[in-house]
């Protein structure tokens, strides 16, 4: 799968799993370097504290490359909720989830052991004006 592609379909994923929750607003935000791609994505959903510990274990599951190839271009047909967010924690670095001031912030770091996912990040100003 070609990086745009990939890129492309975790994009989809995440927001295919933030639109089930009928967000009035929804903002996606992509920062790409050479070695690596930070990806936010921005709710107006609030969550209990209970489900975005859910949603944090979902995408922080160990990396498994063998299956985000073969699970990642099955991702979307038939996969609901904690289970599409399986098939995109697997192909993540890192991942963290926290509640907003207007409702939760999703930020997800893909890229190699050079990577450095301190380098992509928006900033605390961001956060509250969104």
């Amino acid at each position: 799968m070609k990086r745009k592609d990939f890129v492309l379909h975790l994009i989809g994923e995440i927001a295919h799993y933030v639109l089930d929750a009928d967000p009035m607003r929804m903002v996606i935000s992509l920062h790409q370097e050479k070695d690596g791609l930070h990806l936010a994505v921005i709710d107006s959903v609030p969550r209990e504290e209970e489900e975005l510990e859910s949603i944090r274990r979902s995408l922080n599951n160990a990396p498994r490359p063998e299956m985000a190839e073969y699970y990642g271009s099955m991702a979307g047909y038939d996969s609901l909720g904690s289970a599409r967010l399986n098939l995109i924690g697997w192909q993540v670095k890192g991942a963290d989830v926290t509640s907003t001031s207007n409702g939760t912030k999703i930020d997800l770091w893909l890229g190699g052991d050079r990577f450095d996912p301190e380098s992509f990040s928006i900033s605390d100003r961001t956060n509250k004006e969104a």
